[in-house]
């Protein structure tokens, strides 16, 4: 996620960091070549004159920019989507480190000294654990050793085995709450409010792989993408009769407007990558980790994430 204020002057032009720019510049340059030898040569083409007007151009400019737009708005839903899931984790992570703390019958204070032994201690590690796995399974990555650290040693290798990581420390915690109802630390109808905690947590992460495995169509996609290829590849033949040598500097900056919208709707669509557009999971997961060990009292925090060259991970 690009994190910066909004540059005013001549700044504002010479931005290149979290700029679309960097995704279609080749094929703007291409678009501009094109434009440049329509005006060179008079809109002929193997010495036969094409002959277009502006008015086409001008229908099909306006229904493309409707449709990019309704595109992008999509693609923005899922990242917004995408972004109040995780703030769901957050909240969760928070609400279950609260309920760990006053809901269990336990004669003593939950406190990060008395390590995994703790169930309570178990689960609000375990709960760190969880984000960090979510963020490596929507981007398709894989770092167990990251997760070493804050489960048993027994779990960290059956961890290894799950194909899906989050589910399966979900199970674990489900595992744990019913062995505490069991032994009589936690009342049945407390328990039943951590399992709801549980829940939320689960159904947030099956959304978030919802908007990660279900694309917007490709059919709807592929049909923009050639409707804004086609359109800026043939605008300079109908400008080149009414405006002359300025029709290269004309469909640079409506060649620039039409791939942008199209490029950033792609960027956007699948919010949980790495790209400078996406969301900050990184950020959100120390975020977590940061407020759930300063829960249990541990002093050894580390440092929340801060954006590099204005992008924040």
């Amino acid at each position: 996620m690009i994190i910066r204020d909004r540059p005013s002057g001549l700044r504002l032009f010479l931005i290149l960091r979290g700029s679309i720019l960097s995704r279609i510049w080749r094929v703007l340059l291409v678009n501009i070549g094109v434009a440049i030898l329509v005006t060179a040569a008079h809109g002929a083409l193997f010495n036969y004159k094409i002959t277009l007007t502006a008015i086409p151009f001008s229908l099909i400019g306006l229904a493309l920019a409707i449709f990019l737009g309704f595109r992008n708005n999509v693609a923005y839903d899922r990242y917004w989507e995408g972004r109040k899931l995780w703030g769901q984790v957050v909240s969760d992570s928070r609400s279950l480190a609260r309920q760990c703390q006053s809901l269990f019958d336990r004669p003593e204070p939950a406190h990060a000294g008395s390590g995994l032994a703790d169930v309570r201690i178990r689960m609000i590690y375990r709960a760190i654990a969880f984000a960090h796995a979510l963020r490596h399974y929507l981007r398709g990555s894989i770092d167990t050793d990251e997760l070493k650290e804050l489960l048993l040693e027994e779990e960290w290798r059956l961890l290894q085995k799950s194909s899906n990581h989050p589910d399966f420390l979900m199970l674990r915690m489900g595992a744990d709450l019913r062995r505490c109802l069991k032994d009589g630390h936690i009342d049945g109808c407390l328990a039943a409010a951590v399992d709801a905690t549980f829940s939320s947590m689960t159904a947030a992460a099956t959304a978030c792989e919802r908007i990660k495995t279900t694309p917007i169509p490709f059919s709807y996609t592929l049909l923009l993408h050639r409707t804004a290829y086609l359109y800026c590849f043939l605008l300079p033949f109908g400008l080149v009769d009414s405006i002359g040598f300025m029709t290269p500097v004309v469909v640079a900056i409506i060649a620039y407007t039409f791939f942008g919208l199209d490029a950033l709707g792609d960027e956007i669509e699948e919010p949980f990558g790495m790209a400078a557009n996406d969301l900050p999971l990184d950020a959100i997961c120390r975020t977590i980790e940061i407020n759930l060990k300063e829960s249990i009292g541990e002093t050894k925090l580390p440092s929340p994430l801060l954006p590099v060259n204005y992008c924040l991970t």
